[in-house]
């Protein structure tokens, strides 16, 4: 991840960086930041930046799907990959807050079948914060069986854990800073387990329901921005997986819905104030990473200001969940055409200085 000085410098150097101390947004502003960005990256997607949860600026670029000459708009759904862990962690902290987990017992608790030996050490805080020591044992079984067949298989999420997340611990847990799916399968199977749904149930009665996120999902809607590895040549890229990944970074969304979510999450009481310290509270400082998402402090009018900041990569998607606590600014940016992450960083970072 960027720090706050290669954030500044990125931006600038794009010529983005705008008068951040606009009370009001300009238009002009905020279109001259995109048209900038159009020139030197290959952005097509969606750009809603928001105050209070309301929209004040949306633009739309290019296509969801280039082949069919289908336009991108304000409500075509995106894989929003890893913004996936943020949703997941507050429904874990409303499950904690009606007293159905608890964040710092073992995960045996939850879990009875898992090792004894590892997992009375992890805890579900060890698992959201990616600083659990269980490997990546997906990645270590696929590379051994490979597979081109694998996801029209089936396994169930126990199953999973058992096969994939069950290794020896590669490090004490809290000692690192491991960013592996493998935390978000066992955080799976633990929801399902207090809940006795399935995950995305669960998710649904929790956090989508409540938030009335009615374009977000886990599975791909019909009218899904396809993924794409390259526009030159153009080749489509598949986002394959399983369901208890999605956790990790398997759900589907729109502008609006994130847009809705930051408002009740960050700035709302939809999590009791002690919990949304809780999610918001950096326990990994040199990954500014909280519980399943970012808090940093960035420059804004010319004063460090805190920032929750959401990314998200899988295939050619990419996406940026951006909230402004002081003000109550959201920037939200979905993406279809692998640009690197780092520009998509500096880009949001860019229509901050435009409002």
């Amino acid at each position: 991840m960027f720090g706050r000085r290669e954030f500044l410098a990125g931006a600038a150097a794009l010529g983005l960086v705008e008068n951040a101390s606009a009370a009001v947004l300009s238009g002009n502003a905020a279109d001259r930041a995109v048209d900038a960005f159009l020139k030197i990256q290959p952005f097509q997607g969606v750009v809603l930046i928001g105050r209070a949860g309301k929209p004040i600026y949306s633009r739309t670029v290019g296509f969801a799907d280039i082949e069919a000459k289908k336009p991108a708009a304000l409500d075509t759904p995106y894989v929003i990959a890893s913004i996936s862990k943020w949703l997941t962690s507050t429904a874990l902290l409303k499950l904690a807050e009606a007293g159905k987990v608890e964040l710092d017992a073992p995960i045996t608790r939850y879990l009875p079948d898992y090792r004894a030996d590892t997992g009375a050490k992890v805890t579900l805080r060890h698992l959201m914060t990616n600083t659990s020591g269980v490997p990546n044992g997906f990645a270590t079984w696929t590379k051994a069986n490979p597979d081109p067949d694998l996801f029209k298989k089936t396994f169930t999420t126990a199953q999973a854990v058992k096969l994939w997340c069950s290794g020896d611990l590669i490090f004490e847990p809290g000692a690192k800073f491991d960013y592996v799916l493998t935390n978000w399968v066992i955080i799976t199977a633990i929801i399902e387990t207090v809940t006795g749904k399935a995950y995305a149930d669960a998710m649904t009665d929790l956090v989508i329901g409540p938030l009335g996120l009615t374009r977000t999902t886990p599975a791909d809607p019909a009218d899904i921005a396809i993924s794409y590895r390259t526009l030159e040549p153009l080749v489509r890229q598949s986002n394959d997986r399983f369901p208890f990944f999605a956790a990790s970074g398997g759900y589907v969304s729109t502008a609006g819905d994130l847009l809705k979510a930051a408002h009740a999450v960050f700035d709302g009481g939809f999590l009791p104030q002690a919990r949304k310290k809780e999610l918001l509270t950096v326990g990994w400082p040199d990954q500014d990473y909280t519980l399943g998402g970012r808090v940093k402090s960035l420059f804004a009018d010319g004063f460090p200001r805190v920032f929750a900041w959401e990314t998200g990569r899988a295939a050619g998607y990419r996406s940026v969940l951006g909230h402004r606590f002081d003000d109550q600014t959201t920037v939200v940016l979905l993406n279809n055409t692998s640009i690197t992450q780092k520009a998509m960083d500096e880009f949001a970072y860019s229509l901050f200085g435009t409002v």
